[in-house]
């Protein structure tokens, strides 16, 4: 085994760990794994992230439910949508990028280019969201209402989103949870990992019919990966993993920065 493949099992251990200290966020560093430790074409890397995020958000999903922490009906009303969205654009919009995007100047944006700078925006995104966390410990029960249009809308846009770069985009869909279906921000977390489970997956089922999957490698990567989620749920019990978020969202934003750097010169 090469040194390279040893740093890239090693990125899978610390997303699976973040994922478990702070619930979330740990897999916006899959992409850049895969792509800049293990030289994994940028679309075939997001067809593999979503995969590893799938199983892995699937993992605290179940324990979530086990604790009674999921609102179902909320995540079948965000989830319809957004897997509807995120398979169409792994099996159809993807696959229909052209290789060459535009010109600047003598410098050609091509599809991966396009697909990795879409990436680092959204990884902007989540930091910011990270550094913020002006999260309210509001865990009070509440009762649920829907605001379905706007719920619909939202969970095909997050579809989309995690279509293109393989994220779960949790940073998008708690908010709207909050917000939208009015949960308390305890069972929209929980929640969240449920539908980010179901749409990353079918995501990946829209790959399957487009890509060569190497198996053998994307199941060793996710089974290290969830070994390190439960590194990490066992960690939490000594370290307060909000604590942790705001310090990460500035490693991410750090690396957004580089990713944009690095596919533009």
């Amino acid at each position: 085994m090469e040194i390279i493949d040893i740093l890239g099992y090693i990125g899978a251990l610390v997303i699976g760990i973040v994922l478990g200290l702070i619930g979330g966020g740990g897999s916006i560093l899959t992409v850049p794994v895969f792509v800049y430790l293990m030289y994994i074409n940028p679309v075939t890397a997001t067809a593999y992230s979503l995969f590893v995020v799938g199983i892995s958000a699937m993992v605290g999903a179940i324990n979530n439910l086990r604790k009674g922490l999921v609102s179902i009906r909320t995540a079948i009303v965000f989830a319809i949508p957004a897997f509807i969205a995120v398979y169409i654009t792994r099996k159809y919009i993807v696959p229909a990028i052209p290789d060459e995007l535009f010109t600047i100047g003598n410098f050609m944006i091509t599809k991966n280019i396009g697909i990795m700078i879409f990436f680092a925006i959204i990884m902007l995104l989540a930091s910011i969201s990270m550094i913020k966390n002006n999260k309210k410990n509001n865990n009070a029960e509440t009762e649920v209402k829907y605001n379905y249009p706007l719920i619909l809308i939202e969970g095909f846009v997050v579809g989309v989103l995690t279509g293109i770069v393989g994220a779960g985009g949790g940073f998008l869909i708690i908010p709207a949870l909050v917000l939208l279906a009015k949960l308390p921000m305890k069972k929209a977390v929980a929640t969240s990992l449920l539908i980010i489970a179901i749409k990353s997956l079918i995501g990946f089922i829209g790959d399957v019919e487009n890509l060569e999957i190497e198996w053998n490698f994307l199941l060793i990567f996710t089974a290290i990966s969830v070994i390190g989620i439960f590194i990490g749920m066992y960690l939490s019990n000594y370290i307060e993993g909000k604590k942790l978020e705001k310090g990460f969202g500035w490693f991410v934003l750090a690396m957004g920065v580089y990713i944009i750097f690095k596919e533009l010169t």
